[in-house]
């Protein structure tokens, strides 16, 4: 068990976009659970207690191993930190969060928030047993509700850790592909209307559906691209908010190469719609995977 103060169990830090939640032993991200041991959560709580100031090594070690307990302690904080600046996708040559003190301690740079949670007043004992009304969602229960949507596929524990650099190249290389078709049908709009009359007979309703999807399309396309050029930190949970969306306009596109059939046959078209299905459960993925990145760190 995370040994805490009475008060933290009735509240939870927030730096960025990560929470600790001294209750239940969580950290999480954009919502999203992280996995986290027991002694590098409790090395967290102790610098989030106190942010910006220097938490030394002995104090440190008196908080993780008792007087009695005989560990090598240099090797084994150092594990410990490793830990959580991996979980927290930090680096000691570049430290976002944790600052390292040669020889004297640890220093926790972000500015910390310490949110008391909500709870529900109690009724009182005369008053007859009811079924509430639905209640106004707290802040705390609706970050949660990206990660209910997560496990109905891939979760973030299933996935590997992939280095954000990669991650943004690839998210980045995807978002361009799809702009390219949209401005490629809009622009050829009068050769698109004679292959989809070639293919379908009359196409005025597939017109009129091609574009109004590509104009959908491109503005969210456009932040989902300047997203990641700025970097932006939130970017995983406004992904799975738009998800829906996106999932049904990328698999409506996934059926254009059948319109260059003749030019390249079935089964290209075919394999080449196959990948395009695929696409927005990859972009997923690939973003999930950015969550658990984990950069070589040293302490």
């Amino acid at each position: 068990m995370v040994s805490m103060l009475p008060s933290q169990a009735d509240g939870i830090f927030r730096f960025g976009a990560y929470e600790a939640d001294p209750g239940s032993g969580e950290l999480r991200k954009s919502g999203l659970r992280l996995r986290l041991q027991e002694q590098p959560f409790r090395v967290l709580l102790v610098l989030l207690e106190r942010p910006r100031e220097v938490v030394t090594r002995e104090e440190l070690r008196q908080k993780l191993w008792p007087v009695d307990t005989f560990v090598d302690f240099d090797h084994s904080l150092n594990t410990v930190i490793n830990k959580l600046r991996e979980a927290l996708n930090d680096s000691a040559a570049n430290p976002r969060f944790i600052e390292t003190l040669a020889r004297r301690g640890y220093r926790f740079l972000a500015p910390v928030e310490f949110v008391k949670k909500q709870t529900a007043p109690a009724l009182p004992s005369a008053a007859p047993a009811r079924i509430p009304a639905p209640a106004k969602i707290s802040e705390e229960a609706a970050s949660l509700s990206p990660r209910s949507a997560v496990s109905v596929l891939t979760r973030l524990e299933d996935v590997p850790a992939v280095r954000r650099k990669y991650v943004r190249v690839l998210f980045f290389l995807i978002q361009v592909m799809y702009l390219s078709f949209y401005v490629a049908a809009l622009a050829w709009l009068t050769r698109v209307h004679e292959l989809l009359e070639r293919t379908l007979g009359y196409p005025a309703w597939a017109i009129a559906l091609l574009i109004i999807s590509a104009v959908i399309g491109l503005p969210i396309r456009l932040y989902l691209t300047s997203a990641i050029v700025f970097d932006l930190s939130r970017l995983s949970l406004q992904f799975h908010r738009l998800f829906p969306v996106t999932f049904l306009l990328d698999e409506l596109w996934a059926l254009s190469p059948f319109l260059l059939a003749p030019q390249i046959g079935v089964g290209l078209a075919l394999a080449a719609t196959a990948a395009l299905i695929y696409i927005p459960f990859a972009q997923r993925t690939l973003l999930l995977m950015g969550d658990r990145s984990a950069p070589d760190n040293s302490v």
